[in-house]
């Protein structure tokens, strides 16, 4: 049964946006009026995260309501391709108009992925992705991720220019199509920024001096966690101890990063003045989140990959008509959460076989019911990464399964940071065993690791073999933008 009345829906997601890097999240520098503004009249998810730190899986699993797991989407060279229904499926069957605009990063437009009215799409590159980030365990050192962060600058990028299109193309779509629906629409507007590469204008960069740019958690080797699976992937994808950033150019890259969300907001601003020039922000609930973090430095670290706070926690805002303004949310949400919020806000039907999803509407607690007590699942098998990780976060502790390695446990209410990992304190053995009771639940560790790797030792094998992926490299710049608007 609906929780809430049914509206139109403006989904509004964005790539790589760390939860920290926003006004309404703390930040004391992040310009971002918008988001802001759409957070003080809805609702703020404080403990909201991403199911799996990469882009391809976690777009899946929003789209899907399923774990990468459940899908088979390992990693960026493995997207979805509608091999189970997406919210999509569920509100296009039962008449409500479904329309994307921007980043979808699924295989193809063709693919039968619920979704069959999209609007300059981005999928993943020529239908089969980023082979390189399925290379592993023993796979060459690429420093892709810090020679993408030691190298910010000023000016224009194929991303910027792509948002800017994806905004002009929303703003048309809900001045000259919202009307024509008769049954509540739901309208997906993706954005590719703050993705790397670190590019914004010098008006925005502007915004943020050096001076002010506070220093990464834990950015100096001496201080790095020494835990041997994040040593792994640390030493294999992104620094050694003698290859550390100097701190200006730290800074410089963490203040490019903030000022392209500033843009991104800037964007997200002009959809939502646009919904309310149109008459339509009584009629239309919105939500904007992120498919991932960005570590932008911590614990040594760049890009994402990791279970840590800066790459899997994800902001989360949700407003509307009937949505009391200023609300917290601290119980734990995610990303799958999605598929039946979505459904639930049109007034569509959960399908029998959408029984087995493991998300909840949030409506009902953006409408001030608490959420109850439940346990966030995250899991990550691409890219570098030796064996799997697993993510488990409940109202207070984040758990951190590797296998074959140590597990990581963090108390995230006295330590934010994620500074003291309490794992091998004999007092943890009590919540250790808990949480792996939990883990073994909803999935076999071992299990899903090894067909994890034999799935893509597969399509390594089918792309060229591990040589010629090795000689490729991964995707410079990341997923290229429709041909339009990359560089001439």
């Amino acid at each position: 049964m609906p929780t809430v009345d049914p509206l139109n829906l403006l989904l509004i997601t964005s790539d790589q946006h760390r939860r920290s890097a926003a006004g309404c999240y703390g930040h004391p520098l992040a310009h971002t009026p918008n988001l802001d503004a759409l957070a003080q009249r809805g609702v703020r998810f404080d403990t909201a995260y991403c199911n799996f730190p990469i882009c391809v899986p976690s777009r899946a699993s929003l789209a899907t309501g399923r774990y990468a797991h459940e899908l088979g989407v390992w990693d960026n060279a493995a997207p979805y391709t509608g091999q189970r229904p997406s919210w999509g499926h569920r509100l296009t069957e039962q008449g409500h108009g479904v329309t994307t605009i921007g980043k979808l990063h699924f295989r193809r437009p063709d693919d039968d992925t619920g979704f069959p009215d999209q609007r300059i799409p981005m999928h993943v590159k020529e239908g089969v992705g980023d082979l390189y980030g399925s290379l592993r365990p023993d796979v060459p050192r690429q420093r892709n991720y810090l020679n993408t962060a030691a190298n910010p600058r000023v000016g224009d990028s194929e991303y910027m220019r792509y948002d800017a299109a994806t905004t002009r193309q929303a703003i048309d779509w809900l001045a000259t199509e919202a009307r024509e629906h008769q049954a509540p629409w739901c309208l997906w507007v993706s954005y590719t920024l703050p993705h790397s590469p670190f590019v914004a204008s010098a008006e925005d960069i502007a915004r943020y001096p050096l001076e002010d740019m506070e220093l990464p958690v834990n950015f100096r080797s001496p201080d790095w966690p020494h835990h041997p699976h994040i040593e792994y992937i640390r030493e294999q994808r992104i620094q050694s101890p003698n290859e550390q950033l100097d701190e200006t150019l730290i800074r410089r890259t963490i203040a490019t990063y903030l000022a392209m969300c500033t843009y991104l907001d800037r964007q997200v601003g002009a959809v939502l003045a646009a919904l309310t020039d149109q008459g339509l922000e009584t009629s239309t609930r919105v939500i904007y989140t992120s498919d991932h973090g960005e570590m932008l430095g911590d614990h040594g670290m760049w890009g994402k990959n990791l279970m840590y706070e800066g790459a899997s926690a994800v902001p989360f805002l949700m407003a509307g008509p009937d949505i009391a303004p200023g609300r917290v949310v601290p119980q734990p949400a995610s990303l799958v959460d999605l598929f039946p919020t979505i459904a639930d806000g049109v007034g569509a039907s959960l399908a029998e076989a959408d029984a087995d999803l493991p998300g909840r509407s949030l409506w009902p607690a953006a409408k001030g019911d608490p959420l109850p007590e439940r346990t966030i699942f995250g899991e990550y098998h691409a890219s570098g990464c030796r064996e799997a990780m697993y993510m488990l976060r409940d109202a207070t502790h984040k758990y951190v399964h590797h296998v074959g390695d140590p597990p990581q446990l963090f108390d995230l209410t006295t330590d934010p940071n994620e500074t003291r990992d309490l794992a091998a304190e004999p007092r943890a053995a009590p919540l250790l065993e808990r949480f792996q009771g939990h883990l073994y639940a909803i999935v076999d560790p071992e299990a899903i690791d090894h067909a994890a790797k034999a799935d893509q030792a597969r399509r390594i094998q089918a792309g060229g073999g591990l040589a010629a992926i090795t000689a490729r490299g991964p995707i410079a710049g990341g997923t290229p933008a429709p041909n339009q608007f990359r560089d001439a």
